[in-house]
């Protein structure tokens, strides 16, 4: 399967000296999960019977072009005393060492999960530059949109010669219940198995949190802000915006807190990703999070039960665009639309490596071999082994062909 590995590491040393080895394998292997997740979506074998942590999305697991080989070129690193969650950085001379080494091993397909921060001229967009010599060997090159949705003009790998890849979602969720005091129900999503025994208090973030917090950001429960008097024993509801999804829930566990209820802002809508979190959990789409709240402030007893989280099948709507996934129209040039197709990224199942935990939290010990994960790195890895396959049926198709049969 993976017939050769490689890494470049010269520009991260150059910033940032040597790798250190509690937070990066100074080797093409993969501590973090982002590139096996990637890697075995595009290519993986058929895998029977395995399953998220907690047992969620069980079932053969398969890449999208199972009997494709694997060259893994590994040019991303840990961040020096951050934590894996918060992501890796990616210099452009690494990555370009790591592509133009993959050209000249003849690989048909390049697969790069990888965005920029803000959409770059063609002339300074080092994977755009790399993909226009791929593009000269006919190697098709397939890149992510970028995670900044869903404002405009946001999205990343915006070349013609790249096909740039958004996020979509399944037609399968992961219901898991809370029920409020009064009798309602509001479904959410949750990939937490964990149980909770009998109805707890309820509280809204912002009203339990230490003085001197931001007012913007008091429901956001970020490291430090809630007041452990006012949260033990209880259920906090928190809002999306700044900070981690599940750093959010380890505030909560850190107060005390038995349960956490994640509510959607408005830009998220009824996008919902789901998370491995440390104590029982849900997520709740902007509407649902509405009406918790407007419980919450309608009695003096709040209370409330989160039901752990269970595979849903033929979900509908299904597809429909990930709040995340970066959108145009492309600034770069605006005559040429993009992002060029959409795929699965929301909650995608793949495997996992076993030196990273699910949640990437460094306080998280839990060990899995496959996790669920959402992006456009997600979605990328699904065109790219569909293109395999077309590939593999006609050898002479141009890239420009293969991109223009699977966009159409």
């Amino acid at each position: 399967k993976i017939i050769g590995a490689r890494y470049y590491v010269k520009g991260f040393q150059n910033a940032y000296g040597p790798v250190n080895a509690t937070e990066d394998y100074l080797s093409p292997r993969d501590i973090d999960g982002h590139g096996t997740h990637t890697a075995s979506t595009a290519a993986g074998r058929q895998v029977y019977d395995v399953a998220a942590f907690g047992g969620f999305a069980k079932g053969t697991a398969s890449g999208g072009a199972p009997l494709a080989r694997l060259a893994i070129y590994k040019a991303c690193w840990a961040i020096p005393n951050q934590p894996k969650a918060d992501g890796n950085t990616c210099f452009d001379e690494d990555m370009l060492a790591a592509l133009d080494d993959a050209i000249a091993d003849g690989v048909h397909i390049l697969s790069v999960s990888i965005g920029t921060a803000k959409p770059l001229p063609f002339e300074h967009d080092v994977i755009g530059l790399a993909a226009l010599e791929a593009a000269k060997r006919n190697i098709l090159v397939v890149c992510s949109a970028g995670n900044s949705g869903p404002a405009p003009g946001t999205l990343s790998n915006p070349a013609p010669w790249i096909i740039t890849v958004g996020a979509s979602s399944l037609d399968r969720a992961f219901f898991a219940t809370v029920k409020l005091g009064n009798g309602l129900k509001l479904i959410g999503q949750s990939v937490t198995p964990y149980k909770m025994k009998k109805m707890s208090p309820l509280v809204y973030a912002g009203d339990v949190v230490v003085p001197g917090v931001p007012q913007n950001v008091t429901g956001q429960c970020l490291p430090g802000s809630l007041d452990p008097n006012k949260v033990k024993g209880k259920i906090v509801v928190c809002t999306r915006g700044a900070g981690l999804r599940v750093g959010k829930g380890l505030e909560v566990k850190r107060a005390g807190g038995v349960g956490f209820v994640l509510a959607n802002a408005k830009a998220n809508g009824n996008e919902i990703a789901c998370d491995a979190h440390l104590l029982p959990a849900t997520a709740l789409t902007y509407d649902s999070g509405i009406k918790i709240l407007e419980y919450i402030n309608s009695t003096k007893n709040p209370m409330a039960v989160v039901s752990p989280g269970r595979t849903v099948l033929k979900y509908k709507p299904a597809p429909f665009m990930a709040g995340f996934t970066s959108r145009g129209p492309n600034v770069v040039d605006p005559n040429i639309l993009k992002p060029d197709i959409t795929a699965p990224g929301l909650n995608i199942l793949a495997a996992w490596s076993e030196a990273s935990s699910p949640s990437k939290l460094p306080e998280d010990k839990r060990s899995v071999k496959y996790n669920i994960y959402s992006g456009t790195s997600m979605s990328c890895p699904h065109v790219s082994g569909a293109a395999a396959l077309l590939k593999a049926i006609h050898p002479d198709w141009s890239i420009a062909a293969i991109k223009s049969a699977l966009m159409t």
